[in-house]
């Protein structure tokens, strides 16, 4: 049965110029007092409307206002409920670090301010350093990095400078076959040939295959940790092993960090460098196509070679201690940006690391992966699930049992959307057949997870007993199932009147 839901608000909401109606108006001038001016004498002709695109709609203030309050409920957003894309973390962001990053004193200041009138900002900046040191337990952090993939390419040219003062900058990068999408191409940037590791039963690197695989030619491993399969590295300690006494590094992908936060450090299990997605694990909205920020902590060894300029904490020559922003770093790889990376993501970051303190942060991390390890649980009997283990901040389910219904994972999407959540992640992991990764986050509650457990339960019981319902999904939305290929070819994206276009849009 097609769930209803409201349609007077929701769906069956026309153009602003449908709603126009000859005489309205949203606004009201006082009386010409003086002499009307010919706009075609003061003004360029090339600025003035052409008399057949003069169509404006005619409608009131209350016309104009109900419209895009209504169009926008058409936009699914953390503050209206459930995002459980998978690698993603959508999770809510706390309005009180919203606030902070819009005080005047960070939101106004101009990246060429003078150093000894930026205190204030430098040392927001230095304590964000330590605390993500703290965290990740590396030693040195830069923030320039204005994202993940960013990130990822910052660390390897890291790795390769140090590699290059030993004297050979190698020529392989190997990236597990469960790694997140963007690190191939991160490592072709800086100048590496990529080879892939095979996972292992469980989703893990397999330690044989690994072994066989590193010599002298390999620069670095790429690892996810936990993997795009909502896995965590067991055998972390002994591929790190591997890969030192080859003499090559460690770089961890930290795309999925929420899941260890205040539980363990990377840098103490062996990791050499690893980048942070601020605007996924620590606070600043994601999905919107930016701003991010994706700083990296290295150890000691690489600190020397991250980008400048650097912040530095000094004596002011008067028993006290001042910043300073240092561009004198001769092993640096360079700039990556320019200026310091998206300072308001920063701002956010420092927020919600301060706000939430050690144990906030470690029982948001318990909690996202207890969300996920309860969804696990509770559609275990309806979904096979993608790999068989104890899952942390996400679980990978596929559409194996729906198919002998020819029901597909693009189907079980469109029809989530019916019962009122965005879709999950699709047909990612590739390793993964008709995947579906799911990621609660933190931020949900048992009933919201309930929620949605129904509606995945319900999907599955249609998908055996009706389901053509389920494949030409979703009926409750404005525009129907879509050709999603012939859209991203050929999409439609002006407005035209009903006269010309048959009322297309």
């Amino acid at each position: 049965m097609i769930r209803k839901v409201t349609t007077h608000i929701n769906q069956n909401e026309g153009t602003i110029f449908e709603r126009s109606r000859p005489g309205r108006e949203g606004y009201k001038l006082a009386a010409l007092d003086v002499e009307a001016a010919d706009l075609a004498a003061i003004i360029d002709s090339k600025y003035l409307r052409d008399d057949d695109l003069a169509g404006l709609p005619e409608v009131s203030e209350v016309d104009v206002v109900r419209h895009f309050t209504r169009i926008s409920t058409w936009n699914y957003a953390v503050d209206l409920g459930m995002y459980p894309l998978g690698s993603c973390t959508m999770k809510y962001n706390p309005k009180l670090n919203e606030k902070v990053s819009r005080f005047d004193g960070f939101a106004s200041a101009h990246p060429y301010t003078p150093d000894e009138i930026s205190q204030g900002n430098l040392k927001l900046m230095k304590v964000l350093e330590e605390a993500l040191s703290e965290i990740t337990g590396l030693a040195a952090v830069s923030l320039q990095p204005a994202a993940g993939a960013q990130g990822e390419m910052t660390g390897l040219m890291v790795i390769r400078k140090c590699l290059e003062t030993r004297g050979n900058a190698r020529k392989i990068v190997l990236v597990p076959d469960s790694a997140t999408g963007t690190n191939p191409a991160s490592a072709a940037i800086c100048g590496y040939q990529v080879k892939t590791i095979k996972s292992g039963a469980n989703g893990g690197v397999d330690i044989e295959n690994l072994r066989q695989i590193v010599n002298e030619d390999v620069a670095a491993l790429m690892l996810t940790n936990p993997s795009t399969l909502g896995m965590f590295e067991e055998n972390i300690e002994e591929v790190c092993r591997i890969l030192h006494d080859a003499g090559g590094f460690v770089y961890m992908d930290g795309a999925n960090m929420n899941a260890l936060v205040g539980v363990t450090r990377p840098g103490d299990l062996g990791v050499d460098v690893i980048h942070l997605n601020l605007h996924k694990t620590f606070s600043t909205p994601h999905g919107g196509g930016g701003p991010g920020a994706g700083p990296i902590a290295v150890t000691s060894e690489l600190e020397q070679f991250l980008p400048f300029p650097r912040i530095l904490e000094v004596s002011d020559g008067k028993g006290g201690k001042l910043f300073r922003v240092e561009y004198n770093c001769p092993q640096s790889v360079g700039r990556v940006r320019a200026f310091f990376g998206n300072f308001s993501v920063l701002v956010r970051a420092l927020c919600y690391i301060v706000s939430l303190g050690p144990d906030g942060l470690r029982e948001a991390t318990e909690t996202a992966v207890l969300n996920a390890n309860y969804i696990a649980h509770h559609l275990q009997s309806d979904y096979e699930v993608g790999f068989h283990g104890k899952p942390l901040h996400e679980v990978i389910f596929s559409d194996k049992r729906q198919q002998k219904f020819g029901v597909h994972t693009i189907d079980i999407a469109k029809r989530l959307i019916d019962y009122g959540f965005h879709p999950m992640t699709v047909y990612f992991p590739l390793i993964v057949p008709g995947a579906m990764m799911i990621e609660p986050t933190e931020s949900e509650g048992r009933e919201e997870l309930d929620l949605f457990i129904d509606a995945m339960r319900s999907i599955a019981r249609e998908a055996e007993e009706t389901p053509d319902l389920v494949k030409s999904a979703p009926h409750n939305t404005r525009i129907g199932r879509l050709d999603e290929a012939a859209a991203a070819r050929k999409p439609i994206l002006r407005w035209k009147p009903a006269s010309a276009a048959a009322g297309q849009s």
